[in-house]
């Protein structure tokens, strides 16, 4: 039986609350279920990548973001928390907009190493705006402000049970996944989203009728993909959301090519100097 592809999985963070009856004191460290199942589904193993503390980082024996690069065959950054308009070098525009910003250095860290090492990267929803903007682009900070007419991005009550419909763009490698199909519709669970597009960065997805950007990809051989909806949640009742599984067949195929190259390159090297 083969090895599975081992997939990092950058953490939720929950800080410490009071109102909280679970730990209110600390810090919490999760992984959304529907995120790890989507992957485990596909036959990976999926790891949490936690957030090093700073006290940790200064001992002489952690494992850094380095190691788990090193470890792991690809990288999945997960939905959750807004971004840190500091994160773009933009002050918030409202106090309630002001983002997670220690997440933010914690999963750039993260999404560095990975793009260092060359192994394929998944951003969902924040994943796909953490791309953006650690390739220099820069988000709205709330739609309903910045951009009123773009009114069905989220719904509260609604949640994750919340669709609106996208135009995949001609020709991009979105559209390959999905054949003939130019109008999908996806799940919406958001209020910022992309506003100026990140280098070398090309857009394989618009919603409709607003022409926000849903979907991104690096425009280089290294895989880099993010998508501003959610693939790991079940549609509601009725719904016709895109599937799912073309997407994540095409992150792991990734994954599987550049661990045998890797494997390739160290027996090349063993065999040199044997």
């Amino acid at each position: 039986m083969a090895t599975p592809l081992r997939i990092g999985l950058t953490a939720r963070l929950m800080y410490p609350d009071p109102a909280r009856t679970v730990l209110p004191a600390k810090t919490v460290q999760y992984a959304e279920e529907n995120a790890a199942n989507w992957l485990v589904l596909g036959g990976a193993l999926v790891l949490m990548i936690p957030r090093i503390s700073e006290t940790a980082m200064r001992s002489p024996n952690v494992v850094s973001y380095p190691d788990y690069a090193e470890a792991l065959d690809g990288l999945v950054l997960q939905g959750g928390s807004d971004i840190s308009p500091q994160t773009y070098g933009e002050n918030a525009l409202h106090p309630a907009w002001v983002g997670d910003r220690l997440r933010d250095k914690y999963e750039l860290a993260v999404y560095r190493e990975f793009r260092r090492l060359r192994k394929p990267v998944l951003g969902i929803c924040r994943g796909c705006q953490l791309i953006n903007v650690a390739e220099g682009g820069s988000l709205y900070q709330d739609l309903g402000t910045q951009v009123p007419a773009s009114a069905h991005h989220r719904h509260e009550q609604r949640y994750d049970a919340n669709v609106h419909e996208a135009t995949i763009e001609p020709g991009s490698h979105l559209a390959q996944l999905h054949g003939p199909t130019k109008r999908i519709q996806v799940n919406s669970i958001h209020h910022q989203a992309i506003k100026t597009l990140g280098k070398n960065l090309t857009v394989e997805a618009w919603s409709y009728p607003d022409g926000l950007i849903e979907a991104v990809r690096g425009a280089g051989v290294d895989y880099l993909v993010g998508v501003q909806w959610h693939p790991e949640f079940p549609g509601p009742a009725g719904s016709r959301l895109v599937d799912d599984a073309p997407l994540r067949a095409e992150f792991l195929n990734a994954c599987e090519k550049r661990r045998a190259e890797n494997a390739a390159k160290t027996t090349a090297s063993v065999s040199q100097n044997a």
